[in-house]
């Protein structure tokens, strides 16, 4: 084992002397993290230390859902104001739904006014912008992660036999254009994107049950119904999660995905309404080589400025110029509890960061307002050490998802017979994970702070297997690892010590793709488990990418191994991506697999690893199951893929990703703490809308 450096021990020591000590001395243990029990109750767990100052209570606002606390009167921000009297906007109360969402601050009522300072990675970095963003759901998670609430809609309802789920929308509820939001736009989606094979040659899966597929009705114009022929609970959960049918147009617009968009501005390009000689004339002339991605262009919110959006902020900058900016959007739907429409602040404005270290070394100078994103836990001891000067103080959120750093096999790979012969093979898949010494990885990036193991969710999880399998193959032993290779046949070497190929065409080497500018190093994390590697004889060639480059070449499933966190895996059937092949609009484990059980078997490949197809069988028919039986169903999904390695888990538990929370002081209404999990769309939960500054 590598020796910790002195740069190491100076950063603990550093953690010490800023008056934390328990967050060092409690490294490795788990962080406190709130999850919903079976019986809807909050649970809580623990590995950063609860005495850690830099951990503090759980808390943020809440919706407001008796009609009879509703505000009776409205007010706005100056800005608007002004344009209410030039005759530029019509008043409050017309670009307000009949009942708005209506927010209790955390602290209390904020100031209007002020931009909101942060910093991106550039075009691949839309998630900076689409989780602050995310309140255009039809529903969503309160601050605990563990309630479901509504947020565009007004309601929703479970039918008694589980087929039907029915949405009630926001009368009155406007476009940031002014445009009526109704069934249609719903309809819209449904109707002439959903089942036009053009713009969705695969469908997302979570529109069908068992396979079976439903449908959306328009039951009035406030109102929608999505029917199933067979019991469908989960899909309520889908519908507030951070899936293809939930996640709302900002997060999923650019795959078509969301559910609805605005019919009155896409008739405009639709071939349906204008004919395919005109939309693909239309589309030429915008730059475009069919009509088909002009579409998929113009319902990217974060590159199209004119698109009608649902969002608090509307992108005025689009996101590929050095500086994406986000203004206040006049028909926002919701309001504080004093009758303020809301958000607070008149706009965000991101900063291009050329690397992740130019990004961090403006948060210490005080350069950057409020950000998890992108902030390095490496950088933890700087961050304290500069706070005073910056104005800024430091708050933690630690995941509740088993690895930070996941390596992600591509189970569909064809560019190599020889490469996909081995990466089939459970014992050459445990062999690598036995290769990997994750204590010395946590001590040297994770700050000691990670829990290393398997990529299960966390202890206090209903859907955890249990503490045996957080070990599981997930333990250093390379004299078993090296065992397991001699065993399946890999016992010739180079005069290097590297084993060679069968086919007899040389070393055998395995393409590790680490993604440049992500949460944690990736990059730096490969090369020091390629020399791991190295110890049992195999050769990783670590390929270092931008983000974009990274993720098209995964969709064209030209990756071997694709490192990447499985956040939000935590709830895997919110967003199972980072640990099931079953997204073709994202897919680190077999582009082709996911294809298959996307399209039930018409498309892609169907996958020939025995764990893989059962995982599969129980994913798809577990959704047709209450939360009780669900969870189990899902622990049983944990032990196949742990069992059989269907991606190898490093150091997870931990704040590495979007949890190391920089907060300028003189910032209102930001939580001491707040749920770090994909399906809360961290920090949409937190309610940015609610942010404001003091002074």
């Amino acid at each position: 084992m590598v020796e910790r450096s002195e740069e190491h021990l100076t950063r603990r020591q550093t953690l010490a002397g800023a008056g934390i000590g328990a967050f060092a001395a409690v490294a490795g243990e788990p962080a406190i993290t709130a999850l919903l029990s079976l019986d809807g109750s909050v649970v809580e767990a623990s590995p950063l230390s609860p005495q850690s100052a830099l951990v503090g209570p759980l808390e943020g606002p809440t919706v407001i859902t008796d009609k009879s606390q509703y505000p009776t009167s409205f007010s706005e921000a100056p800005s608007l104001a002004d344009l209410v009297k030039s005759g530029a906007l019509p008043p409050v109360e017309q670009r307000l739904p009949k009942n708005p969402m209506v927010i209790k601050p955390l602290q209390g009522v904020g100031k209007y006014g002020g931009t909101w300072r942060r910093a991106f990675t550039g075009p691949g970095d839309g998630e900076n912008g689409n989780r602050i963003c995310s309140t255009d759901k039809p529903l969503f998670w309160d601050f605990t992660g563990t309630k479901v609430m509504p947020c565009h809609a007004e309601g929703y309802d479970l039918s008694a036999d589980g087929k039907t789920i029915t949405l009630s929308l926001r009368e009155g509820h406007r476009w940031s254009d002014g445009e009526p939001f109704t069934a249609d736009d719903y309809m819209f989606w449904f109707n002439e994107v959903f089942s036009n094979k053009e713009l969705m040659p695969s469908q997302t899966p979570e529109m069908s049950v068992n396979g079976k597929q439903g449908k959306m009705v328009k039951v009035n114009d406030y109102t929608i119904q999505w029917v199933f022929p067979e019991p469908y609970p989960l899909f309520v959960d889908i519908l507030a999660g951070s899936t293809a049918l939930g996640a709302g147009q900002a997060t999923r617009g650019d795959e078509l995905n969301g559910s609805f968009m605005p019919a009155h501005y896409f008739k405009k390009f639709h071939p349906t309404f204008i004919g395919a000689d005109e939309a693909t004339k239309i589309a030429k002339e915008a730059g475009y080589d069919n009509w088909v991605l002009h579409i998929k262009f113009l319902n990217t919110w974060r590159l199209n400025p004119d698109l009608p959006v649902l969002t608090p902020w509307r992108t005025t900058s689009p996101i590929n110029t050095p500086q994406w900016v986000m203004e206040r959007n006049p028909y926002y739907y919701s309001v504080d509890t004093a009758g303020n429409q809301l958000p607070y602040l008149d706009k965000i404005v991101m900063t291009l960061a050329e690397n992740l270290e130019i990004a961090n070394l403006r948060a210490i100078a005080g350069e950057i307002d409020l950000q998890s994103r992108h902030m390095d836990i490496a950088k933890i001891p700087v961050f304290l050490e500069n706070a005073a000067r910056g104005g800024y103080h430091l708050q933690l959120d630690p995941g509740s998802y088993g690895s930070d750093a996941t390596f992600h096999f591509n189970h569909s790979f064809d560019g190599d017979a020889e490469v996909l012969k081995w990466f089939k093979n459970v014992d050459f898949r445990r062999a690598l994970s036995l290769g990997i010494e994750r204590e010395q990885l946590n001590e040297t990036f994770w700050l000691g702070v990670g829990t290393p193991g398997a990529p299960i969710p966390e202890d206090a999880s209903p859907y955890f297997p249990g503490a045996e399998w957080r070990s599981k193959w997930h333990a250093h032993d390379p004299k078993q690892a090296n065992a397991l290779l001699d065993k399946i046949g890999l016992t010739q070497k180079d005069a290097d010590g590297y084993r060679l190929r069968s086919d007899g065409k040389g070393r055998l080497r395995i393409e590790v793709t680490a993604v440049l500018g992500s949460f944690i190093d990736f990059a730096r994390i490969c090369e020091i488990v390629a020399q791991q590697w190295k110890v049992i004889g195999i050769q990783a060639d670590v390929l270092a990418q931008e983000r974009s480059l990274a993720f098209n070449r995964a969709l064209a499933n030209e990756t071997q191994i694709m490192v990447w966190a499985n956040d939000g895996s935590e709830n895997l059937f919110l967003f199972p991506r980072h640990a099931l092949p079953v997204d073709p609009a994202q897919c680190f484990m077999g582009i082709n697999i996911a294809k298959w059980y996307a399209s039930g078997g018409k498309q892609g490949t169907e996958p020939t690893d025995p764990a893989i197809r059962k995982a599969l069988e129980i994913f798809r028919s577990a959704a047709s199951k209450y939360a009780d039986e669900r969870a189990g169903m899902v622990q049983e999904i944990w032990k196949l893929l742990v069992d059989n390695v269907v991606s190898i888990g490093t150091v997870g538990l931990s704040p590495a990703v979007m949890g190391v929370r920089v907060i300028k002081n003189s910032l209102g209404n930001v939580p001491a703490r707040q749920m770090n999990a994909q399906h809360c769309r961290t920090p949409c939960t937190s309610m940015p809308t609610t942010f404001y500054y003091t002074a």
